[in-house]
C-alpha cells in the first residue's frame, strides 16, 4: 500500500466515524430520549467490553492462538471480583494481577 493510499483510508475512516458520531450527538444532542431507550443504552457498556475482551482470552495472540489456562483463570477472577465488589477498574487490576501471578507460577 502506498503511502498516499494510506492516507486516503484514514481519512475516509476518520470521516465515516465522525458521521456515526454526529448522528447521535447532532441530530439527538437537543432530544431527550425516551426512557426505554436510556435503559437499554445503560448495557452497551457491560456489552462491549466482554466482546473486546473475549478473543483475548480464547484465542491470544501470545499462545498462537491456542487455549491456556492463565487467560482462563485471570477472566473467570475478574468475573468474580466484578460480581463481588460491582467495580470494574477492581475487576480490571483482580484479572490482571491473576494473569500475571498465574503467568509467572507457570514460567
Amino acid at each position: 500500500m502506498t503511502a498516499a493510499a494510506l492516507w486516503i483510508l484514514i481519512l475516509l475512516l476518520a470521516a465515516g466515524v465522525f458521521m456515526i458520531r454526529f448522528s447521535f450527538i447532532g441530530f439527538l444532542g437537543d432530544r431527550s430520549l425516551p426512557a426505554w431507550v436510556m435503559r437499554l443504552l445503560r448495557y452497551v457498556p457491560v456489552a462491549v467490553l466482554p466482546a473486546l475482551v473475549a478473543p483475548q482470552v480464547v484465542w491470544p495472540a501470545a499462545t498462537g492462538g491456542a487455549l491456556d489456562a492463565p487467560r482462563i483463570v485471570a477472566a473467570l477472577a475478574a468475573l468474580a471480583v466484578g460480581a463481588a465488589s460491582r467495580n470494574l477498574i477492581a475487576a480490571i487490576l483482580g484479572g490482571m494481577a491473576t494473569l500475571y501471578l498465574m503467568l509467572w507460577l507457570a514460567g
